[in-house]
């Protein structure tokens, strides 16, 4: 079975149908069992039948004349399946009855009502976390470029530390995920395919057919490119999921360009990013921008991988990297000198920075790719998959 199993508790009937179908619509989870009655022992019947069904989730719904029950439950659960997750589900309008759910042992709280989106954003944090822990071959790594606003320059530091990587490593994925992508012009590069093709033929797609899609710059890095015009209707954040599940086991690392994106695919692709860049001028509109985008990004998760990349830097009197960092909420991770005229003729030429040897910027590019994978020759890379195999 290639999703992930789970099991649905919940008193109310109506409930426990929409949770099925909302946990079935994420496309990456599947509802193995449901239960109608709180177990209250270990040799409870329906302790028994969720155990034989070896969920790797369990979601208890809490009901709000009923929280008590429900919380013991949560507990009792904990304890007799310590290896299945719990998601508890619940109004927010009480806040001790979530701090006792997840006292209790909910991994969880997802808020009432919910929807297919919440769900997979839990499941997403689940099995980025499991990653960490369990190790099943190496896979690659998802590096994420944001824009703290438009303009900031996310595109050109994506394009740039890819061909760094790829020079470095080798086996490198540049996926634009932009509104309208942008990566190909910077790359002189005229895509067949993009992104939404191949996210159109999930059904099918294995390693040949992925990298049909992709378009190949000098040097060997893949762009899977942005759309070149605005998409009446966006695919779904379970499409984008099995997309990168499929990617990273493709390639070693993948830059994302998410541009100025902000909305449920970006925040998925960040939940699954080894670290995500966020790029902001000096300036107090940028960081303050970059402030509000990293709050956004954090609420899903994740706000630790987050760190600040100033763009066109250069030293200001009486403003220091402390102060940037304060303004922007954010650990400060690298700084791109400012040559707006140089990344301006790049952009215009379609001959990125990292092909003009030896200068500063080039070089800049090299050490952010060099900081960013630092540990991977001593440290074995952890495997993540939104889908286990049998």
């Amino acid at each position: 079975m290639p999703e992930l199993s789970v099991v649905i508790v919940a008193a109310d009937g109506e409930q426990r149908a929409v949770l099925q179908v909302l946990v079935d619509g994420t496309s990456v989870a599947r509802a193995v069992h449901t239960a109608g009655t709180f177990p209250v022992a270990g040799t409870d019947p329906v302790v028994r039948r969720i155990q034989s069904a070896n969920p790797d989730v369990i979601l208890v719904d809490i009901p709000v004349d009923n929280a008590v029950t429900a919380l013991r439950t949560i507990e009792l659960l904990h304890q007799e399946l310590p290896d299945s997750a719990l998601f508890a589900i619940g109004g927010m309008s009480q806040p001790h009855v979530i701090v006792n759910a997840m006292r209790s042992g909910a991994r969880e709280y997802i808020e009432r009502p919910t929807t297919t989106t919440d769900l997979l954003e839990a499941f997403v944090r689940l099995t980025a976390a499991q990653r960490r822990i369990h190790r099943e071959g190496a896979r690659g790594k998802v590096f994420t470029v944001v824009n703290a606003k438009g303009g900031s320059g996310a595109t050109t530091i994506a394009v740039n530390l890819a061909l760094a990587l790829q020079s470095a490593h080798g086996n490198v994925a540049l996926v634009d995920i932009a509104p309208l992508g942008h990566a190909s012009l910077h790359m002189n590069l005229k895509p067949l395919f993009s992104v939404t093709d191949a996210i159109r033929n999930l059904h099918r797609l294995d390693s040949s057919l992925l990298e049909s899609f992709m378009t190949r710059h000098g040097g060997g890095l893949q762009l899977l490119a942005g759309t070149s015009i605005p998409l009446a209707v966006e695919p779904s954040t379970a499409e984008f999921a099995r997309l990168f599940d499929m990617l990273v086991s493709h390639f070693r690392y993948v830059v994302v360009d998410a541009s100025s994106r902000m909305d449920g695919t970006t925040r998925l692709v960040c939940n699954l990013s080894e670290m995500v860049l966020l790029v902001a001028h000096a300036d107090v509109a940028s960081l303050w921008s970059a402030a509000r985008v990293q709050q956004y990004l954090g609420e899903t998760g994740g706000r630790e991988r987050v760190r600040l990349v100033l763009n066109r830097f250069r030293k200001i009197p009486g403003f220091s990297e402390s102060d940037a960092e304060a303004a922007a909420g954010v650990k400060l991770l690298w700084k791109v000198p400012n040559q707006y005229f140089a990344v301006a003729t790049a952009i215009d030429r379609g001959i990125p920075l990292m092909h003009q040897n030896h200068t500063e910027i080039a070089r800049s590019f090299i050490g952010l790719a060099a900081l960013l994978t630092e540990n991977d020759d001593e440290v074995k890379r952890t495997a993540w998959s939104l889908f286990k195999t049998v």
